[in-house]
């Protein structure tokens, strides 16, 4: 409670029975000592608030508060005195008029009241000014920004003063619209008053023609048929309408494009909406609208051109009309003729159909100009996408080649040559590249491919719309081919496209022949494709086949006889007729084939090759043959064959051997496993790369080779490069029997360099060697002990001038014939073996089963014998006799090479014919390896 001296209690105790005191108020004056700062804001301070002298005073502010009747304690409290101390935001609101007139202020003798002495004063001090009678509102409004006000208050007085403007600003709008459609009616009721005007005038003309009163001449008609036209087209005065419909129609996209953007607010005010956010402007939207409908729709273009052209000729006829002295027919043919052909106008007469139809023939070219660009620009888009090959490939029973690498070349040609007997294929190649790329690549080989066309595409094999676009689902055979990346990337490529294949909706026709690049990957692309998949390791096929070669020279001119299309080829076909035939029948029933093994219906169609000769053919049973063709072999009647006696020589031992490789492969341990099956205990392996020694039995070991289990041969390591002579020339090269030069593994992404590095070390091998043993004659002893010593063939590429027999492994086909050509190496293999391999399993798939026994280091394989053998020297027998003597030794002899001549023969034809043999030839057969 405050004391009696009106101040407060220092240490007041609260009660809470009482109700809480409102805050104090704080007071304002104004110093009226000359102390104005300008005409329109006086000097104002504000005092500090103190409490009142006497209770006495807080009763007659709180009568005076309740006398004016204001609810709020904010209102009394002045606005230009910055925010209350209580209150976080001021607001303020207009006093109406009724409201001011209750307002009585008090007599000239009499106290004001304390609330309202600013007022009164600020009243007092304007009243003599009247010219500023507005100076009241605009002070209430702009003396509340003061250094003390938050930018709150500033943003909210902002908006208020907007809002009591807007009310102004929508009438006046109201006013223009009001005044717009007046206009609007009171032309459209003039309009309609001059066509009733030429309605009466046609009536009248009518009347006068029918009673005879009137000559239609001196009344100024001098056209019948303009009488008898439509009415609103049938006089003057429909003409002036049409000339106000083309000035109106020309005024309209002018009008629109400037006051378009104000569409949405006129909109916005006759909905008595009110809307403050920010909207795009209309023209931006509607030029959006535009730009997607023609990049989406193809046809949006040919509809908008369509749309102008009928627009510029219905336009064109009715200025036409409205300048003219024509009908409107006449006009909208005429303006046809102008858009059509620029040069009508040249015959018209007069000013104004002069200008209307200069401007109707510019409009027409320029609606021509549009015209050929666009159908230029559709004929440039379609011969575009011919030629990047986005079409889709309609065919059927087709061979597919997903991807691009050094192989498709030799690839095409064995495709070629297979499908030459059907008068050509189709091969439809799908590769990351452009179609005129490919096209020309293929050009280059200047192959002629008998028939068989090639269509290329370019797209990836990993899409599915791709896929479908070269008909993945009916092609006979797909062939995946390994890219030019390291081993590793080609093989999850390959895995990739593998699940492509299997996510085709439509299911797939044919099967899938997959290259891979390591043996190691080749289970896990066998599991995702199940059993369409047929897998050909790139790798294992050559460094396998380059072990056959070195130890058997000249098997790899038959390997590429037996692969190749060009000659002799594995077929499996069934015969009903030899059902009930023993094998051994069977071997000499086709003239114009060699039977070599059955897939035996009863074993779930598993491939036996070399069978017992006693086995009789069963029914389902086919025969697996080689031959030229599939079509030029069938069996025929059983020729007279003659045993006879023939030398029943054993095969020598083996004898141990001594093998350099050169470089390091990334399956070499697959190749040591494969040497120590074949090799004689006792040999030797020198290893001449730039791995280190430690490295290498790590590599080795992880790959799956056990070291210390190697019982036939014993590694030699040496560190260096194959590259340098100085290394080469401390090794004993004179001394090897065979010498591999493998593709290096740490250049196995670029072709080029890896056979570059190849070609260098074969010529640095041959020349060291020929400088270490120089020439002999061809009686000298031979540097390795043979089986095959008594065969001059044999025996020259063993010799080969006293040195060691030297198989290059040469990726690109084209170095490979360079190569060849200069006879600076025994034998070289390259890709082309691993192409044949991939088109011949594609031609079959059953054919690769063949291959891989044949390839393995167990089983079946394929070798070279001598004629001793078979026959005594100079004996005369014919080949159906040497096939049934090496039928006694567990063989199936499918080919011979004569002495003097540079090739074998597989599949020989004339088979019973006679001739006389020597003990320099040999024979190729199928033995089994026991």
């Amino acid at each position: 409670m405050p004391d009696t001296n009106g101040a407060p209690n220092s240490n007041p105790k609260p009660n809470p029975n009482k109700p809480e005191r409102p805050p104090l108020l704080k007071k304002s004056k104004i110093i009226a000592d000359n102390t104005l700062a300008g005409q329109l804001f006086p000097a104002v301070r504000r005092v500090s608030s103190t409490s009142p002298s006497s209770s006495e005073s807080h009763t007659t502010s709180a009568t005076n508060d309740a006398n004016f009747g204001f609810g709020d304690r904010d209102y009394v409290y002045p606005s230009f005195l910055g925010p209350h101390t209580t209150r976080s935001r001021v607001k303020v609101k207009s006093t109406s008029k009724s409201q001011r007139n209750k307002l009585e202020l008090p007599a000239r003798g009499e106290p004001m009241p304390a609330n309202l002495s600013c007022e009164a004063k600020v009243e007092s001090k304007m009243k003599p000014k009247p010219k500023l009678k507005a100076e009241k509102d605009l002070n209430a409004l702009s003396i509340q920004v003061s250094s003390s006000a938050s930018s709150a208050l500033s943003g909210s007085s902002s908006t208020n003063f907007s809002n009591a403007r807007r009310p102004s600003a929508h009438r006046y709008s109201w006013i223009l619209l009001l005044l717009k459609f007046l206009c609007t009616l009171s032309v459209s009721h003039t309009l309609y008053l001059r066509n009733e005007v030429s309605k009466l005038q046609e009536e009248n003309i009518s009347l006068r023609r029918a009673c005879g009163h009137v000559d239609l001449a001196s009344a100024g008609i001098m056209d019948l048929e303009e009488v008898n036209s439509l009415v609103y087209f049938g006089n003057a005065d429909s003409r002036t309408v049409a000339l106000y419909m083309v000035v109106f129609i020309l005024v309209i996209p002018f009008a629109l494009y400037k006051y378009l953007d104000y569409l949405p607010r006129i909109m916005d005010l006759l909905k008595r909406k009110y809307t403050i956010k920010e909207e795009v402007p209309l023209k931006k939207r509607i030029a959006y609208v535009v730009d997607v409908c023609f990049s989406v729709y193809p046809y949006a273009k040919l509809l908008a051109l369509l749309f102008s052209t009928l627009f510029l000729i219905g336009y064109g006829g009715l200025a036409l009309y409205a300048v003219g002295d024509g009908s409107f027919i006449e006009a909208i043919w005429l303006s046809w003729s102008f858009v059509a052909d620029s040069g009508n106008h040249a015959d018209m007469v007069g000013a104004g159909p002069r200008i209307v139809s200069v401007l109707i023939s510019s409009g027409g070219m320029l609606i021509f100009a549009m015209m050929l660009g666009l159908v230029s620009d559709a004929i440039s888009e379609k011969v575009d996408s011919l030629r990047k090959g986005k079409s889709e490939v309609i065919e059927s029973n087709h061979i597919l080649v997903l991807g691009w690498s050094d192989k498709l070349g030799s690839l095409l040609k064995q495709l070629a040559i297979a499908n030459k007997s059907i008068g050509g294929g189709v091969v439809v190649v799908l590769a990351e590249r452009d179609k005129e790329e490919m096209e020309m690549d293929i050009a280059k080989l200047e192959f002629d491919f008998m028939g068989t066309s090639v269509i290329c595409r370019s797209g990836s094999p990993l899409i599915l719309a791709d896929l479908k676009k070269v008909s993945v689902s009916k092609a006979r055979a797909i062939i995946v081919l390994a890219s030019d990346e390291n081993a590793d990337q080609s093989d999850a490529r390959a895995l990739r496209v593998v699940l492509s294949l299997t996510g085709v909706r439509e299911g797939l026709r044919g099967h899938v022949v997959v290259e891979m690049s390591d043996l190691d990957n080749e289970p896990l692309v066998k599991l995702v494709g199940g059993e369409l998949i047929e897998t050909v390791v790139a790798h294992d096929v050559i460094g396998r086949l380059m072990i056959q070669c070195a130890l058997q020279p000249g098997l790899a001119q038959i390997w590429e006889d037996i692969l190749g299309f060009e000659n002799a080829e594995f077929y499996i076909k069934r015969w009903p007729q030899l059902d009930g035939v023993p094998f051994e029948d069977v071997l000499v029933s086709f003239p114009e084939a060699i039977p070599c093994g059955v897939k035996v219906a009863a074993y779930d169609g598993k491939i036996i090759i070399n069978p017992d000769d006693r086995y009789v053919l069963k029914e389902g049973d086919e025969v697996l043959v080689i031959a030229e063709d599939d079509d030029t072999y069938a069996p025929g009647l059983l020729p007279e064959v003659n045993k006879g006696l023939f030398p029943r020589i054993t095969d020598p031992p083996k004898y141990p051997e001594r093998i350099l490789f050169c470089g390091w492969r990334r399956d070499i341990d697959d190749m040591i496993m494969v040497l120590e099956a074949l090799l004689a205990p006792g040999s030797e392996l020198w290893m001449f790369n730039e791995v280190p020694e430690k490295d290498r039995e790590k590599k080795l070991t992880d790959g799956g080779l056990d070291i210390s289990g190697l019982e036939n041969i014993k590694l030699v390591h040496h560190v260096g490069n194959a590259v340098i002579r100085r290394h080469l020339e401390g090794l004993p090269l004179e001394t090897f029997d065979s010498i591999l030069i493998l593709a290096d593994e740490s250049v196995e992404d670029s072709i080029v360099h890896s056979d570059s590095r190849s070609l260098a070390t074969l010529l640095l091998i041959r020349d060291i060697q020929s400088k270490r043993l120089p020439n002999k004659d061809s009686r000298s002893v031979p540097l390795r002990h043979s089986v095959f010593s008594q065969s001059s063939w044999i025996r020259e590429m063993q010799q080969a001038s006293d040195r060691s027999i030297i198989i290059s492994e040469i990726l690109d086909s084209r170095t490979r014939n360079l190569v060849s050509v200069s006879r600076i190496s025994d034998y070289v293999l390259s890709n082309e073996l691993v192409s044949m391999a991939l088109a011949m399993v594609a031609e079959d798939k059953q054919i690769n089963r063949v291959l891989e026994e044949l390839f393995a280091e167990e089983g079946n394989e394929l070798c070279i014998k001598p004629a001793e053998f078979y026959l005594y020297d100079q004996e005369e027998v014919c080949f159906y006799d040497i096939m049934r003597r090496g039928r006694q030794r567990q063989e199936i002899v499918i080919g011979y090479r004569i002495a003097a001549a540079e090739r074998a023969v597989i599949n020989p034809a004339g088979k019973s014919k006679q001739r006389k043999w020597s003990l320099d030839d040999v024979f190729v057969v199928i033995s089994s390896g026991d």
